[in-house]
């Protein structure tokens, strides 16, 4: 990994869409060794995949909801059933196993109050859960897909 391969990121960071001769200008390369680095930047895996990041407001799914899980199973047959239940509910961009008083979180998108209470009702009838707690964001100050590269 060095400056160019930390450039190159950078960049598809900010525009995944970026043509290789557009991505070969601004990290200062000609286009042949630069498709080369982005190849081997996915195939060592620092790249996983490029998207288009979509406007949820215009999609109507501009709620954010952060629910915190407690539960008192923690087998992996139970985890791993709990996995397979949240992946089939599309409202959950993230889920994460934590430390602390809370044993699991979500970041659910959802259109409105209405809707979450649905998608509320649909989680506890498919898994067992001991406590489930929701905090709705008042409004979103900060939210980036990028990730910092000065600890490479």
């Amino acid at each position: 990994m060095d400056q160019i391969d930390r450039r190159i990121l950078a960049e598809l960071q900010r525009d995944g869409s970026l043509s290789n001769a557009e991505l070969a200008e601004r990290v200062g390369l000609s286009t042949t060794p630069c498709w080369r680095r982005v190849r081997l930047l996915e195939e060592q895996g620092y790249i996983r995949g490029r998207v288009a990041l979509l406007n949820r407001d215009k999609l109507n799914v501009g709620v954010t909801v952060f629910v915190s899980v407690k539960t008192a199973r923690h087998d992996a047959e139970w985890l791993a059933e709990f996995a397979r239940v949240v992946q089939t509910m599309p409202e959950v961009q993230e889920f994460h196993r934590m430390s602390g008083e809370v044993d699991y979180i979500m970041k659910v998108v959802v259109p409105d109050i209405a809707a979450y209470d649905r998608f509320y009702k649909r989680l506890i009838e498919e898994i067992d859960l001991s406590d489930v707690s929701s905090s709705f964001a008042m409004e979103e100050i900060k939210n980036t897909t990028e990730l910092p590269l000065s600890y490479l």
